[in-house]
Formats: C-alpha cells, structure tokens, sequence
C-alpha cells in the first residue's frame, strides 16, 4: 500500500475525531470515517491522483477530494490544523486512550484540568472522577484498561504499516544487493512491530548503505557503518539495516529474525554439540569466528547441523517449537496459498466503499474458489439494513455467478451478536443464507459470565457458521472482551462452530494465544479477510501469519477445504 494513502486515511480519521470533540454534525463525521476507511483501501497510489481521480475514490465526494488533493499540495489537511490549534493539546493527548473516547476527554480536561494520561489515571485513583456526570465505577475500571492498554504497545505500530514499509525498503535495495529481506518481529508476523529490521547479503556494503541513507523515507541517521546502518523514518519509525557477506546470509537470517528467547535456545543446542552459533555462522567451539564456519549459508543449514529441521519464522518464539521440532512434530502451517475461499467480506450496501461487482472481481483475481459476500444485519442500526435490501442482494448474487464460472458466490451476512446471545433475523429468514457469520458489535464490557453465555448462545445457534473477530478487540484502541474461553472454545468445538481469524491489521483476531487454547478444544477455524475495500484483499497474509503464530494447519481452516467439504461443515447439526 502507498504511503501516501495511509498518511491520507489517517488525516481524514483524525479530522473526523477532532469533529467528534468539537461537536462536529454527526453525519459529517461519519462520511469522514468511511471515506478514511475507502481512501486506506484504494489499490491506487493518491497522490499521483488529480481531483477527478480522488473523486473516482468511493464514498469520496467533491469536499473530500479537495481535501485529500490539499494533503497532495501540502502534506497535510488544513481543517485538520486549524481543529488541532482550537482544542487543547491535553485533551487530543487523552483521545489516544482506547475507551474513553472524545467527548470524556474534553469533559475531565474541562471540569478537572487533567491534561496528560499519568494526570487522569492520578485523578481515577483519588476518586476525583466519581462526580462527573456519566462516570462511574465502571467507567473508571475502562478508562484503566485503556490506559494499560496503550502502555502496551506505545511506540509500536500495527503489521500492515512496518510491513509497507519494509516492503518499500527492500524493493528500493534489492537492485543493490545478491539477497535482501526483512527479518526481526515482522518476520514472525508480530501483531505490533517495534522497529523493522532489513537483512541485506553483498560483499559491496557502502552502496547499499548510501542508498539506505538516501530515501526519501528518511528523515534521520541515528547511526552509520559498513555492517549496520539506522535510521528513523518521517513517521518516526526505526528502521535497522544490516549488510554481511553472502556466505554468512542464513546464520545471519537466523539471527537477525530472532526472538531473542529461540535464539538462547538454539545457541544452548550449539553449545551441547561442541559447537557456537553467532551471526557470523555455525564454528566450533574452540574456533575463531573469523576462520571458516562449519555452516552459515542458509537457514536450512543451520537448523540441520543442529540437528533440526528449518522451523518456520512464526513460531520462533520459544513456546515448544524446539521441542516440536526434536520430536518430529512441526506442524505444516497453513499458507496464503492454502486459502480456497473467503468467507467475510462486505460491499457499499453496508460499512463497504465497494460495489458487489468490484468485490467479486478482487476475490476472482486473487484465484479463490468460493467467495462470501456477508454484509451487516439490522440490528447493526447504522447500516439500515432491511429484509428486501438481503434479498434484492441475493438476486444481484444470483446473476453476477453467471459472470464468474470459476469463482462460487455465497451469499451470507454479518450477523449480530446481542447482549443475550441472540442474533437478527429468525430461523427460516437465516435459513436462506449460504454462510452466516456471528460477531460482538456493542456491549464490550459485559462481565466474563454474561459474555461467555452470550457466545455460548450463539454458538448453539444452527444457522451460525462463524463467530467473526471473537474477541472483539482493536489493537491499541480497544481491549479484548472478557470471556471464559475454555468454554467457549468447547461449545465451538461441540457444535461445529468456527472460529475466525480475522485479517485486519487492527484486529488479527483470534489473537494467536488463544487459537492454541481453541486448537486443543479440537475447534476449527476460518482465515478472512474482513474486507471493506478492494485493497483489503491484501491484509490476507497478515490472517495466514496470525493462525500460522497460533499454530494452525491447512485441515484446521475450513476455507481451505474443498467446497462439498465445507458445504457439508456449514450444515450445522441442531444443539442437543
């Protein structure tokens, strides 16, 4: 995805959160969050776009697109620096806390002074909140957990923007070097990066590194040298560039992807075997890492010497891969190319910023054999969704499957779910679904019994296929929802309930702890992309990196299936 896109989307978000505080007109406000959400998703490049070309953007009409074409000129969105100069810099700082949102934040700054985060979580613990109207206990324990929350991943960015990045990167240098990829977190598919870690091989290092320096993404060397060069991006990421001799490329891969805990464990087994890893290769252990290694030029062969097969990136964590991998027991994780089907996706009928047609074209060109179109239900109330807006759908359905001999369309829809565990829609309406996907869309802070039974409930429910995104979480903006997942997991496993992997860089959820927890309750799962744009088709391989963390195989990820096999998976038997 282009930068430029990104950078955009995100003005056009915080114009729209700036709005919100100000008390800006609601619809307004809402038409800003879409066309953020379309402009993110837009396959094209922006800021090569002329205002016609922005206007071709969906839900992007003539004042977006002359906002967006002054982000071009500028950099920036004028509206949004003028709403940044009237609202006070302790209010927009409090906005950043998931869980409180913009009106709260200007009411504590307003009645209480608190202008920082460390001044309202003093101000929570002193009771000094208790007074203010629409804050209670609970609220206080939600506003903490935001707070702990954003703790968590400060200076962290979310996978799709270190993976652009990185992707950026390594294709501006490539030319340069004999072998050039991103390693560290991003290579393990962490949910939130840190910093991006680039591995180049050359025997030439100072005209990658002058390269490296030269970007245009660059707006800072904090460190230069013919082995590592660091910089720091316009967005203020760090990004580490390591450049080391080709024979040394698969030592150093190992290394250099990590973690830190696989790593002592891979150097433990060295050191058993009288042996040393570094970086530099695979020595004895009396040898000089400057001699000849006994091994270094690929990873495969580092493994093997130490008497392992190449364990993938994603399980690099220190969580039984190494005792797996001893035993003969490496699952063969499930891949992008496993994929047979998407299962979640949306159109413009609802939160979409594409039209069924253009949806069905990105799912065809990505070679999918099946493909769910699941737009929202009614009781998501803001999507207006009606009975004879379903079914006029099914029927477009109907007739693009003509269009699309190779590509089966399914028509389902998002249900959701409610505080009691029921779903819209009654048994013979939802049984004209092909596929029905069941999420938590409101009521986030019901205890863990009452959102255990709730997903219970639905689970037992036999026209849901899928419990979409279960936690409901959004990273670094909104935690995970408290459940018993131990139950939950056997009442999916016990009805022939899936569970999804969702794709969104925001959400990668199940998070991959808990698809290992659901994995041994024998439950299974579905990859999806979640798509509300054309261009979210590509987040798929931030799902595949997720259930490949959580351990997943192609048989546990129904969309991998044949589709008679999932037909006959989607026939849910009634709970007993």
């Amino acid at each position: 995805m282009a930068r430029a896109n990104d950078e955009a989307a995100a003005l056009v978000q915080e114009l729209a959160d700036l709005l919100s505080i100000t008390g800006g007109d609601a619809f307004k406000i809402r038409a800003y969050e879409k066309a953020a959400r379309a402009i993110a998703g837009y396959p094209e490049d922006i800021s090569g776009l002329g205002l016609a070309g922005l206007k071709k953007i969906p839900t992007v009409g003539e004042a977006i697109a002359k906002k967006l074409a002054d982000y071009n000129t500028t950099g920036t969105i004028r509206q949004v620096e003028e709403l940044r100069a009237q609202i006070p810099a302790g209010v927009r700082a409090l906005t950043a806390i998931p869980t409180l949102g913009p009106k709260k934040a200007l009411a504590v700054h307003q009645e209480l002074g608190v202008s920082s985060v460390d001044e309202l979580a003093a101000a929570i613990r002193e009771g000094r909140l208790r007074g203010l109207k629409g804050f209670g206990a609970k609220t206080e324990d939600n506003i903490l957990r935001g707070i702990e929350l954003m703790e968590q991943t400060g200076g962290r960015v979310l996978i799709d923007v270190a993976a652009g990045l990185a992707d950026e990167i390594v294709a501006a240098l490539s030319p340069l070097a004999e072998r050039c990829v991103h390693a560290g977190s991003l290579r393990r598919m962490r949910e939130t990066i840190g910093d991006v870690d680039i591995l180049a091989a050359s025997r030439e290092p100072k005209p990658i590194m002058a390269a490296f320096t030269a970007l245009p993404l660059v707006a800072e060397v904090i460190g230069g040298g013919d082995k590592k060069t660091s910089i720091r991006t316009t967005g203020g990421l760090q990004v580490d560039l390591r450049v080391v001799p080709p024979e040394a490329w698969g030592a150093a891969l190992q290394y250099f992807t990590g973690s830190r805990a696989h790593n002592v464990r891979t150097r433990e087994i060295a050191v058993r075997a009288g042996l040393k890893l570094s970086e530099y290769g695979l020595f004895t252990a009396d040898g000089d890492e400057t001699g000849e290694p006994i091994v270094s030029a690929t990873e495969e062969e580092v493994y093997d010497r130490l008497g392992l097969p190449w364990i993938p990136p994603a399980l690099r964590e220190d969580r039984g891969e190494i005792e797996a991998a001893l035993a003969g027991g490496l699952p063969r994780l499930v891949t992008v190319d496993d994929l047979r089907g998407d299962l979640h996706s949306h159109t413009d009928l609802t939160d979409g910023t594409a039209s069924l047609e253009e949806m069905v074209r990105a799912a065809a060109a990505r070679g999918l054999e099946y493909y769910a179109i699941t737009d929202h239900a009614p009781n998501l109330f803001m999507q207006r969704m009606t009975d004879e807006k379903m079914l006029a759908q099914r029927e477009r359905v109907r007739a693009l499957q003509r269009e699309y001999p190779g590509l089966v369309l399914l028509h389902g829809t998002e249900l959701n779910i409610d505080p009691d565990g029921g779903v819209d829609w009654d048994a013979d309406f939802l049984s004209g679904f092909d596929i029905c996907v069941a999420s938590v869309h409101s009521h986030f802070t019901q205890d863990e019994a009452e959102m255990t039974r709730r997903f219970v409930r639905a689970c037992e429910n036999p026209h849901v296929h899928v419990i979409g995104h279960p936690t409901a979480r959004q990273i670094g903006r909104r935690p995970e929802v408290e459940a018993d997942w131990d139950e939950v997991f056997t009442a999916a496993a016990r009805t022939g309930t899936a569970l999804e992997v969702d794709s969104f860089p925001d959400r990668l959820d199940l998070p991959a702890d808990l698809i290992r927890r659901a994995l041994r309750h024998g439950v299974k799962f579905t990859i999806d992309t979640d798509a509300h744009a054309v261009g979210h088709h590509r987040n798929i391989r931030y799902g595949v990196g997720t259930a490949q963390r959580g351990w997943l195989t192609p048989d546990d990820v129904i969309n991998t299936w044949p589709l008679d096999r999932l037909r006959a998976f989607l026939r849910k038997p009634a709970a007993g």
